[in-house]
């Protein structure tokens, strides 16, 4: 089963409908860099309201160790993910599971940098640039996903409802990250677009 994360959560409203709907993870911004960046203390409010079996994971991005460890006490997520270029010591450090994107905008050359990071629970292949932050709605050559790696690898960049089934047959991640493609402008989730999205995913993997 292909896992689904719905990343940059900032209302309540998207935040029901996305666990209503079954999706694995709920993913919040914190890097104030972003468009979807939402402070901790509203997006604790959501993190309440998630059902059961719904994680909640904080996005920050070469953001200092002392923000990092304030969005942990007031969020209390299930896991982090580092968008930066983070070490693995570093993202180690706060006493939750984390994951390390890695921007593919590169292309190939980016995957060196899969070895780089062996305390991750999973690594999240996305195709911004280097020094970008996700949720650029820009896809990468999916062939490139490695196969039988062995952390988990999460598909993220340039999926929506048409492409995601074709993405999940040719990359075979264990789990896929969208923002951009289930929004009306950043942050704001369109119902439509995210009930697609996810019927999609479910379809791709014929269940």
């Amino acid at each position: 089963m292909t896992r689904i994360k719905c990343c940059g959560m900032t209302r309540h409203d998207d935040v029901q409908l996305a666990a209503r709907l079954g999706a694995d993870a709920i993913g919040f911004v914190f890097t104030r860099r972003s468009k979807r960046f939402i402070e901790p203390e509203a997006a604790a409010s959501l993190r309440a309201a998630l059902p059961p079996f719904v994680d909640a994971v904080a996005l920050l991005m070469d953001d200092e160790p002392s923000w990092v460890a304030h969005v942990v006490d007031v969020v209390q997520p299930d896991m982090l993910q580092f968008h930066g270029e983070e070490t693995d010591d570093f993202c180690r450090g706060f006493g939750r599971r984390y994951l390390k994107a890695i921007a593919m905008g590169e292309g190939a050359a980016a995957l060196d940098k899969l070895h780089a990071y062996p305390g991750a629970a999973g690594l999240l292949l996305d195709g911004h640039g280097l020094g970008e932050a996700g949720g650029t709605g820009r896809a990468f050559d999916w062939s490139l996903m490695p196969k039988d790696f062995p952390q988990p690898l999460i598909l993220a960049g340039g999926l929506n409802a048409s492409n995601v089934a074709r993405a999940i047959a040719l990359a075979q991640p264990w789990a896929v990250d969208v923002a951009s493609g289930i929004e009306s402008s950043p942050g704001v989730k369109d119902a439509a677009k995210m009930e697609h999205f996810i019927a999609a995913v479910r379809r791709g993997q014929g269940t």
